[in-house]
């Protein structure tokens, strides 16, 4: 009877593994945080424009490679400005001043995601571990300050193969929970073909 009571625990596991698991394949989008961001001047496009960068590190931790998180970046002055992503630090030589500035033009970075050719006013950014940082610059002459709104919305899921993992521990744990259920039957047949 005992372990009947206790074949419960393991079978509650499995069911909260598998919520889990159903909750990832869904693939849940939070919540979108919007901000305004400076437009980069640019006075003279022949030599290339400025390029602004954030001063500070988004670091994403080692413990993030269980899941696949996505961030969808908009902007709404496209056709004067792109917005990209680059790993960190910065090339030698392109970190920003205390104003966000830096001396270096697109054509210094490699981005990861945008970039000076985004021209389509969105980014998607797959954020893997590591640290980086977001970059902006006006693409012509017509950038000559003010500031624009930029839209943030990540969706998060589990890893595939965390996925995977998950599905192979709610089994396991259900094949288990049944097995404690129905032992003292399994061995109650067990010993009457023993004496049989």
């Amino acid at each position: 009877m005992m372990i009947r009571i206790l074949s419960v625990l393991p079978a509650v596991i499995g069911i909260i593994c598998t919520l889990l698991l159903i909750v990832s394949l869904y693939g849940p989008t939070l919540e979108a945080s919007r901000t305004n961001i400076p437009l980069v001047p640019c006075t003279d496009d022949t030599t290339g424009c400025p390029v602004g960068m954030t001063s500070e590190d988004l670091s994403s931790p080692t413990a993030f490679m269980l899941l696949d998180i996505e961030l969808t970046i908009k902007w709404n002055q496209s056709d004067s400005s792109w917005i990209g992503v680059i790993t960190s630090p910065p090339p030698s030589g392109c970190e920003p001043d205390s104003n966000g500035l830096t001396t270096c033009t697109a054509d210094d970075f490699d981005f990861i995601a945008g970039g000076g050719n985004e021209e389509s006013g969105s980014l998607v950014f797959d954020l893997k571990p590591g640290d980086y940082r977001f970059t902006t610059a006006s693409t012509d002459t017509s950038g000559v300050g003010g500031k624009q709104l930029v839209t943030i919305t990540p969706e998060i899921s589990l890893n595939p193969v965390a996925e995977v993992l998950l599905a192979l521990v709610a089994i396991l744990l259900f094949a288990g929970s049944g097995e404690m259920f129905v032992h003292e039957r399994i061995m109650g047949v067990w010993k009457r073909f023993k004496e049989a």
